[in-house]
């Protein structure tokens, strides 16, 4: 079994004057290639602070975070940004995309964080078109976010995702901003998504989006407090 990444007795404290919280407590799992993780939880149980490790968002006050061979945890600012650029796709909530920006020039926005910041070629835009086609948008690349839906608005999310290949897509709650008819499509999209060999690990309360990914993390109080079939 080849692993895309692995947490290995993850602890994440925060301090607050003289309170420490502790939002994770050893937390260790692992995510094969071809994984899709629903990650649940109540608020305050840790699966936000766990994603913004994964995410190389944030670094962990204690233990391990190996994403394709480099342990993460151990790099400084610089070689964090190239993983979060390379290695991880992020799916948001509420979109992120650049109300200025078309669609086509939002999925490319990734490609200009490569190192050496080297100029867009005809191969990278046709690349992006590409990746619109897949995901449903090849009429809809001129238009800009306040021309879309919230669904195809998260469409062009799960593009710029996918633009450089990503080890890992992250996706936070990505259903949350829309209604039961348009998660629904965007779920399959992230199940087809997956079933092509992509590695998503995502975030959810909906119990009926967590249902369609391959395992279920149940989190409790910075700690995993079970796998597979969710707790009532």
């Amino acid at each position: 079994m080849k692993l895309a990444g692995e947490v290995c007795d993850l602890h994440k404290y925060y301090y607050l004057g003289s309170v420490v919280v502790k939002a994770l407590r050893g937390v260790s799992v692992e995510f094969p290639e071809g994984d899709f993780v629903a990650i649940m939880g109540a608020s305050g149980s840790g699966k936000s602070t766990l994603l913004n490790l994964l995410g190389a968002l944030d670094r962990p006050t204690q233990g391990r975070y190996v994403l394709g061979g480099h342990d993460v945890s151990q790099l400084d600012d610089n070689q964090l940004s190239v993983i979060r650029n390379q290695m991880i796709g992020f799916i948001f909530q509420s979109y992120n995309l650049i109300a200025q920006y078309t669609v086509l020039e939002n999925i490319e926005v990734p490609l200009q964080y490569r190192d050496g910041y080297p100029p867009l070629t005809a191969k990278d835009t046709n690349h992006c078109i590409d990746i619109a086609t897949e995901v449903g948008l090849a009429d809809r690349l001129n238009h800009r976010p306040y021309q879309l839906s919230g669904g195809q608005q998260q469409r062009v999310a799960i593009a710029r995702s996918l633009v450089n290949n990503p080890q890992i897509i992250l996706a936070d709650e990505p259903t949350g901003n829309l209604d039961s008819v348009t998660g629904d499509e965007i779920m399959q999209l992230l199940v087809r998504l997956n079933q092509q060999g992509r590695t998503i690990i995502m975030v959810t309360h909906e119990r009926e989006v967590a249902e369609l990914a391959k395992r279920k993390i149940y989190m409790r109080d910075g700690l995993i407090a079970g796998e597979g079939v969710l707790p009532e």
